[in-house]
């Protein structure tokens, strides 16, 4: 038996960990909080690998991005990539207007929280981040300081040795792998968060993840039959439906049970080809779509900010979540390859707000809980998009 859930899928350990939490919250609520550790560990365990992440992902990134020039029509799909991910944050900004989502976070009695209460703090606190020094930011958790140093020295490090750049690919995948231990660990942590937040909390714990997951895949559907079909009618002059729903049912299918952009590169190679995209396109577009463009990325960091933001009663206004689009699209660019990548650039997002790191990682793991279907939607309509913009870019350039 432990032999079989050991073997099992993250996914099935994950989901085994939630019931067993909520068992155990049932009929043994005098035995979870001394299961409360585990949560602990695992949000502590998050936080000290999270701020690395960051950092050396986006200077690898960025470091190491080559453009072909041979390849066709590459600059229209990278503004589809750019603009699709800017409106999948503004539509989970409009569904947080709707449909505001709170959470139940632990915040320590003597926490004094000072929430920004106009734009000029925010503007003052995201300047005063991104200027900071970057040894303070890592050690700190700062993650916009951490974002704007790793663009920086993304930049300056595109000069350097070819050595020097697989230092830093190595070292991206060194983080990687240190990235999924702590994932591996993840149904340990959720079924001791599961246990005491159920115990503690009751019926109202289940009604607020239901709500956040609700929140999530309906912004994440919108986003994929509505605002994509848009952008899609507009680039091919036509009904955009059945390329969309051919995408989704051929990709996203796919990218839904196997989590990873990366893995269904070739199913997204296969049916571009199908669709009549180069060669010399498709095999440098395809790939860099599953790292940069991440829709349902940019959808799940907004919608869990700002489920923060209105749990803490902070203030926001039409500026501050422009910006807050903006972030969340750089953050969903940087997403890991790994499942639950997304979760944790949640950070960053919170970062603009003034959201302590503590808070924000408690915010991650309850993204963990729901990500059986949040991470598998969302990389189905990642990977789905990443495929669909290409093919609707081709066609729309021959018919010209």
């Amino acid at each position: 038996m432990l032999l079989a859930i050991k073997q099992s899928s993250l996914v099935t350990r994950i989901v085994i960990a939630i019931i067993l939490g909520v068992s155990v919250a049932l009929f043994f609520p005098n035995v979870a909080p001394y299961l409360s550790l585990l949560g602990d560990i695992f949000i502590k365990a998050l936080k000290s690998v999270a701020p690395t992440l960051v950092f050396v992902l986006v200077i690898s990134s960025i470091a190491n991005f080559q453009a072909a020039q041979s390849a066709k029509n590459f600059k229209p799909i990278l503004i589809m990539y750019t603009v699709g991910m800017l409106l999948a944050a503004l539509s989970a900004v409009i569904a947080d207007h709707l449909f505001p989502t709170t959470l139940i976070l632990h915040l320590a009695s003597d926490q004094s929280l000072q929430p920004p209460n106009s734009l000029s703090v925010v503007l003052k606190n995201l300047v005063l981040s991104f200027v900071s020094n970057p040894v303070v930011a890592l050690s700190e958790a700062n993650f916009i300081g951490i974002l704007a140093w790793a663009l920086i020295l993304g930049v300056a490090f595109r000069h350097s040795s070819n050595s020097t750049k697989a230092f830093l690919h190595d070292s991206a995948e060194a983080i990687g792998k240190v990235i999924k231990l702590v994932i591996g660990f993840a149904p340990v942590g959720i079924f001791g968060l599961v246990a005491v937040t159920f115990a503690n909390s009751g019926i109202n714990t289940l009604i607020s993840y239901t709500h956040l997951l609700a929140v999530l895949l309906g912004t994440m559907f919108f986003v994929a039959l509505i605002i994509n079909p848009i952008m899609v009618a507009l680039v091919i002059k036509g009904n955009p439906y059945p390329l969309v729903l051919k995408c989704l049912r051929e990709s996203g299918i796919t990218a839904f049970f196997t989590r990873s952009s990366a893995a269904n590169i070739p199913v997204n190679l296969d049916l571009a080809r199908r669709c009549g995209v180069d060669e010399s396109t498709a095999n440098v577009i395809i790939p860099l779509g599953s790292t940069i463009n991440m829709s349902g990325a940019a959808v799940t960091i907004t919608t869990l900010a700002l489920a923060t933001v209105n749990t803490l009663g902070i203030q926001t206004d039409l500026t501050t979540m422009i910006i807050l689009c903006v972030v969340a699209t750089i953050s969903a660019c940087g997403a890991s390859g790994v499942a639950g990548g997304s979760l944790l650039l949640v950070p960053v997002a919170c970062g603009l707000f003034g959201i302590s790191s503590e808070i924000a990682m408690q915010v991650v793991a309850i993204g963990m809980v729901i990500s059986v279907l949040q991470d598998s939607t969302e990389t189905a309509l990642n990977s789905s998009t990443d495929v669909l913009f290409v093919i609707a870019v081709d066609q729309g350039y021959k018919d010209k």
